[in-house]
């Protein structure tokens, strides 16, 4: 009974936090989604994409690139921690609404606002002490994409289109971890942002799928709301998009040879795994939006993963 109380409605069943974390400790993990470690991912994976992209494209491996792999991990924690504590405090009357997120630490009182706030600077700051040990370019970029982050939770009340803001916070670290491995941007890694952003929209689009109802009620607007039944033929656009924007990056960054061979595999394996997704989805069915959603890590973790193979000597 103690492991589960207070345990939010769509966590994970049986994740560390309820299962193991100190029962103190669990509204706070619980408000930074560390029970749900999907959104960790989403914002970590397009990190290791930018920094395995810019070592395929030719800058050398070191040290340093270990811990930008390991630095952008742990901000990524962080991070997507204070995120979403943002996202909670504004949200919070809007959860509150919800059947799905009204078990959430704010709406179901097991936190305080002023609380909340002070536990997503303690983050915030915590993820600015690791960028900081990063390149100067890196590290503007790192505070840039605060304006994004503080955007997100605010776009679902004045547009359709409240993923594209997502996808803007979500996708930054491709930015930030290039300039991170080679002290600037060049227009290859814009590319790779922009194929983030798409896969983005297909990922989320399928998630507000979950809350149409809900949402037309209150009045939040979501992708999955504007297109409706139309939602199918949407996220063939924003897969096929994302498959296209990644292999250009890839084109463009990487010279001929066994390195752009191995690194063109990406795009093709997201090709496949997008399309078998497609083939199990069924938007009118909460609980598969749910499944389908949580597996787009292995969407990502395919890019990086022949990214960081291509960058090999």
């Amino acid at each position: 009974m103690g492991a589960t109380k207070g345990q939010v409605a769509d966590a994970v069943k049986g994740n560390w936090v309820d299962r193991a974390a100190p029962a103190w400790a669990r509204p706070w993990l619980r408000l930074s989604r560390a029970d749900r470690p999907i959104g960790t991912w989403l914002l970590l994976l397009p990190c290791w994409w930018g920094l395995g992209l810019a070592c395929a494209a030719g800058s050398p491996a070191t040290w340093q690139t270990a811990w930008i792999g390991l630095g952008c991990a742990l901000g990524a924690f962080l991070m997507r921690g204070a995120g979403c504590t943002w996202n909670d405090v504004t949200d919070r009357h809007i959860d509150a609404a919800v059947a799905r997120t009204r078990s959430r630490p704010l709406p179901s009182g097991q936190v305080t606002v002023r609380g909340a706030l002070v536990w997503m600077a303690a983050q915030a700051l915590l993820a600015f002490a690791i960028l900081l040990t990063f390149a100067p370019a890196a590290v503007a970029l790192g505070i840039a994409a605060l304006v994004p982050v503080a955007v997100y939770p605010f776009a679902k009340r004045f547009t359709w289109w409240p993923q594209v803001f997502l996808g803007l916070a979500f996708n930054w670290g491709a930015l930030l971890a290039w300039a991170a491995q080679t002290g600037g941007l060049t227009w290859p890694p814009v590319v790779l942002y922009a194929a983030g952003i798409a896969w983005t929209l297909y990922y989320d689009t399928i998630y507000a799928y979950q809350d149409i109802e809900d949402d037309a009620l209150i009045g939040v607007k979501s992708t999955a709301r504007l297109f409706d039944r139309n939602g199918r033929r949407w996220l063939a656009i924003f897969a096929v998009a994302t498959v296209a924007l990644l292999a250009l990056a890839i084109l463009a960054a990487v010279p001929p040879g066994p390195a752009l061979a191995l690194a063109m595999c990406a795009p093709v394996a997201v090709a496949v795994h997008l399309g078998w997704q497609m083939r199990r989805l069924d938007l009118g069915d909460p609980a598969r939006c749910l499944t389908l959603f949580r597996e787009t890590r292995t969407t990502g973790l395919l890019v990086a993963l022949f990214l960081a193979l291509a960058s090999l000597p």
